[in-house]
């Protein structure tokens, strides 16, 4: 039975793991903390990095010999594999732990088994504390592990009555300062930002984040089926990496030394589940899909969005696109239904978080 101190142990692990998120992929995010044998805190570390200590090493170096009959809390089921690190398993044993206690089980192939080898070594071993706030923060990486996909966050900011612009196209700014720079929060926690070729043509997006030092730039993504991106745009300005998603016979001859992926593509462009096979073969396990209606709709209709941001503005247009075009739904009872996690104030804004139930 876990106690109060165990539940804030693992409370504060969940924390640290957070630190993590945009610069771990295509590895997990992890926190770890150390309690000493009387059950004082005494190391904790997080998973920083791709090719970086796991959080166990951090945290046990942070507690030295103090881990000894101690107990290790840790977010996800420490590895039990030999990467461009040494198994957390292994670690934790030689450090003399007595107890670890995780949240979620490792469900990659090549890394689990950490517990059973923790338990044939004789220490004792708990499972699930606070396994639903531990899985929500890792789910860009439990997603592509399960579905052998990036997790896809579809963002889109609207006033109150749905419109992403007025009627003559214009839609700078609808939303606040304060919710832009909400946004770069969310490019900083991800891999990849895609957008369409209609977006590019129509606003000229950077979509490098701003205003937070020491972020690992994501990968700037544009579907343009048929290469018609030009030199000039500043998504090609190297702030960030890029990469051009293009039909298979495009002509791209005008973009030298451009990041190129040749896909499939059909009637509604680039074919969407083919790129994040693609993003995900290039590690990429969370994307921000920042598109206009129409990109949004495809991939909807893909049944390739898991959670969706709106920031809404106290704002009314009457005209002008909708937030999401056609997704391939004609009637009501084939609504794709949503639950959501959250609704705050963002200056004058409303963001509302929601999820795809699993299933839908």
């Amino acid at each position: 039975m876990a106690t109060a101190a165990d539940t804030a142990a693992m409370r504060r692990a969940v924390a640290l793991a957070a630190r993590g998120l945009g610069s771990t992929s295509p590895n997990p995010v992890v926190g770890c903390v150390v309690a000493d044998a009387s059950g004082h805190l005494v190391g904790e570390g997080f998973h920083e990095r791709a090719g970086g200590p796991h959080a166990e090493v951090g945290a046990l170096r942070a507690a030295g010999p103090r881990a000894r009959g101690g107990t290790a809390y840790v977010t996800l089921e420490p590895c039990n594999h030999t990467g461009r690190t040494g198994p957390c398993a292994q670690a934790l044993i030689e450090a003399g732990v007595a107890r670890v206690v995780y949240a979620v089980a490792d469900p990659n192939p090549q890394a689990r088994g950490g517990a059973d080898t923790l338990r044939a070594a004789g220490v004792r071993v708990e499972q699930g504390l606070l396994e639903d706030e531990a899985e929500a923060g890792n789910t860009a990486w439990l997603t592509a592990v399960r579905l052998g996909r990036p997790h896809v966050t579809w963002k889109y900011a609207a006033t109150l009555d749905g419109r992403v612009a007025a009627r003559d196209g214009s839609s700078r700014w609808i939303t606040s300062a304060e919710s832009r720079a909400d946004v770069h929060r969310l490019r900083a926690e991800s891999d990849a930002v895609v957008v369409g070729s209609g977006t590019l043509r129509a606003d000229d997006p950077h979509l490098a984040v701003r205003g937070i030092e020491g972020v690992t730039q994501p990968l700037r993504v544009v579907l343009d089926s048929r290469a018609s991106v030009l030199p000039t745009a500043r998504v090609l300005d190297g702030a960030a990496p890029t990469l051009i998603a293009v039909a298979e016979d495009a002509d791209t001859r005008h973009l030298p030394g451009v990041g190129i992926a040749r896909l499939p593509a059909g009637e509604r462009g680039i074919a969407v589940h083919a790129l994040l096979a693609e993003l995900h073969r290039r590690g990429v396990r969370s994307v921000l899909l920042e598109g206009g209606p129409t990109l949004a709709g495809s991939f909807v209709a893909a049944g390739a969005v898991d959670r969706v941001v709106g920031y809404l503005a106290p704002v009314l247009l009457g005209a002008g696109p909708a937030a999401l075009a056609d997704a391939g739904i004609t009637t009501i009872t084939e609504a794709l239904r949503l639950d959501v996690n959250a609704t705050d104030r963002i200056g004058p804004d409303l963001r509302v978080t929601a999820t795809v139930p699993k299933g839908a």
